[in-house]
């Protein structure tokens, strides 16, 4: 993990597997419905900090990460999921169906 300044958003997406390609993460930066610590984004190369808040829709949910670290790789999974805190306020219905899904594999 990298502690530097900061790191492109949408690499920073796509390393932590928040978006499937690295195009997916620009159209989402590009869309209008990402924000960075609440402010807008419009731009994929904005910079993402440690500490920094990320919310942004997908679904019916809308999903809520802190940035705990940067990567300079797109690695597995487990190393992803190291890079961010899940903020995320899920319906109990939605949560239930997320751990039972979970717990089937």
């Amino acid at each position: 993990m990298v502690y530097g300044a900061g790191l492109r958003l949408d690499k920073w997406l796509w390393f932590a597997r928040l978006a499937k390609s690295r195009s997916a993460a620009q159209d989402l930066c590009e869309s209008r419905r990402l924000r960075i610590d609440g402010r807008v984004i419009d731009r994929a190369s904005a910079l993402v900090r440690a500490g920094s808040v990320l919310s942004f829709p997908r679904d019916d949910d809308v999903i809520v990460v802190r940035v705990e670290g940067l990567a300079d790789r797109r690695g597995p999974y487990e190393e992803a999921r190291h890079l961010y805190t899940d903020l995320s306020q899920r319906s109990p219905m939605r949560a239930q169906a997320l751990t039972t899904v979970s717990a089937s594999f």
